[in-house]
């Protein structure tokens, strides 16, 4: 009885894995040998990263209302604190999107974090 390589499915399965790393610079795009370990590398950095993206964007939004709530002579952690003095719960993206594009609204919410920080020392 002839030997059965499952010929179809197996070349079915090494063109997979050479189309998905399409774009790779050399043996890393054509050979399927380092067309697999390419694109199982390419996978684990791309689910790693999503994690990291958004720590990387957290980052960006506390720098940013960091800087904008300096410049209302306030710094970040005190803000942070007058905001649950006041009961304000708006996240960080939020706030960083106001401090942003909505110069006045945030001056608002800055002046009532001040004023609670004001009461609650007293």
């Amino acid at each position: 009885m002839p030997r059965a390589t499952n010929s179809p499915a197996s070349r079915a399965r090494r063109k997979r894995v050479i189309d998905e790393a399409a774009g790779y610079r050399g043996r890393r795009s054509k050979l399927f040998r380092y067309a697999k370990d390419a694109r199982m590398k390419a996978k684990y950095w791309a689910y790693r990263d999503r994690k990291t993206r958004k720590r990387n964007v957290r980052s960006l939004w506390i720098a940013r209302l960091n800087a904008a709530v300096r410049a209302e002579s306030l710094t970040y952690s005190r803000f942070m604190e007058g905001m649950k003095a006041a009961g304000i719960t708006l996240d960080r993206k939020v706030l960083s999107d106001l401090a942003i594009n909505d110069a006045q609204a945030f001056s608002v919410i800055v002046a009532q974090a001040k004023a609670a920080l004001a009461a609650k020392n007293k």
